[in-house]
C-alpha cells in the first residue's frame, strides 16, 4: 500500500513493455470510464492545481491511445483535474497499449493505494476487481495490500441501501458504522438507522445495539436461528475465519449455528475442491 504507483507499475523494460514517455495535449486525455473515484475534494485539487502552476507536473500520468484518437487516461485522474484547473495546456504521460482488463486494473490498484479514498469508494473498487476481473478476494487482498477478510468487509457494504452509502461517501458515517448497519436485517430498518446515526452523531457501538434491537420485532424467529452477534463474539469469528481461510487459501465464513458455530468454505469447482483435499491431506496428498 505504501510502494507508490511507480513500484506498482514498474517493468524491467519499459521499451518492451511499448510504453512511451511523452507530453500530451491536456484537452486531448479523456477520464477513465472504469474511474471508481466518483468525489474529488475541491479544496485538494485547487492546492495541487496552485502547486502544479508552480512547479510543474513532476509524476506523469498514465494513458493509453483510444479508439477514434486521443488519450484515455488509466491512472492518475487527479493529476489531469488540476491540470485543468491550472490552465496548463500539456502533461507529461507514459502511454501505454494496455487492454480493457489491465487498463481497469491499474486504475483501482492505484486508488485502492490512496489513504483518502472513502470506504464505498473502496468497496466498489474491490467488487470491480472482483466481478470484472475475475479474482478471488485473496488476489484481491494481496494487489492492495489488504487481508481477504478486509476486503471481504468492504464488499460487505455494497449490501446497504443507497442513502446510507451516500451517507459513508461524504464521510457522515465510518466504515464502521457501516459494519454496525448490517446487523439491522431489513434494509428500511438500515436505511432508518443510517439518518439517525449521521443526524444525532451515534458512536458505531451504539449504532451496533439499535441495529441488534431493530430486529427483535413481533414475527416468530426461524427456529435454531440466533440474532446479530455481540461485537466481541463477531471479532472472535473474524479472527477465527481469517486464521482458518489463511490456512486453506479460500474465503471462509464462520457463522454461530445453534448451540455452536458452522464454518463454511466456498469452493469454486470441484477441481478447487480437490486441491484443497490434497493441501490438507499428509505430506500435501489426500
Amino acid at each position: 500500500m505504501g510502494r507508490g504507483l511507480a513500484a506498482i507499475l514498474s517493468t524491467p523494460n519499459p521499451e518492451a513493455a511499448g510504453e512511451e514517455l511523452r507530453s500530451l495535449p491536456v484537452d486531448a486525455i479523456a477520464p477513465n470510464p472504469n474511474q471508481p473515484r466518483t468525489h474529488f475534494d475541491e479544496e485538494a485539487l485547487t492546492a495541487l492545481a496552485t502547486s502544479l502552476r508552480e512547479r510543474g507536473v513532476l509524476q506523469p500520468v498514465l494513458v493509453r491511445p483510444r479508439h477514434g484518437g486521443g488519450w484515455e487516461l488509466i491512472a492518475g485522474e487527479r493529476r489531469w483535474r488540476a491540470a485543468q484547473m491550472a490552465g496548463l495546456e500539456a502533461i507529461p504521460a507514459i502511454v501505454r497499449p494496455d487492454d480493457d482488463a489491465a487498463s481497469l486494473e491499474l486504475a483501482l490498484i492505484e486508488n485502492m493505494a490512496r489513504e483518502d479514498l472513502n470506504p464505498v469508494e473502496q468497496a466498489r473498487a474491490c467488487a470491480a476487481l472482483v466481478e470484472e476481473l475475475g479474482l478471488r478476494r485473496e488476489d484481491v487482498g494481496r494487489r492492495v495490500g489488504r487481508s481477504r477478510v478486509a476486503v471481504s468487509n468492504l464488499l460487505r457494504l455494497l449490501d446497504l441501501p443507497d442513502e446510507a452509502l451516500e451517507l459513508l461517501e461524504t464521510g457522515a458515517l465510518t466504515e464502521g458504522h457501516g459494519r454496525a448497519l448490517l446487523l439491522a436485517e431489513d434494509h428500511g430498518e438500515r436505511r432508518r438507522l443510517a439518518r439517525a446515526a449521521a443526524e444525532h452523531g451515534w458512536s458505531v457501538r451504539e449504532t451496533e445495539s439499535r441495529a441488534r434491537a431493530a430486529n427483535t420485532g413481533p414475527a416468530p424467529r426461524a427456529r435454531g436461528r440466533r440474532g446479530p452477534a455481540h461485537p466481541d463474539q463477531q471479532a472472535a469469528m473474524t479472527a477465527v475465519s481469517e486464521a482458518l481461510g489463511a490456512l486453506f487459501g479460500r474465503d471462509v465464513a464462520v457463522r454461530p449455528h445453534r448451540d455452536g458455530y458452522r464454518v463454511q468454505v466456498d469452493l469454486a469447482s470441484l477441481d478447487d475442491a480437490l486441491e484443497l483435499a490434497r493441501r490438507l491431506g499428509p505430506n500435501g496428498s489426500p
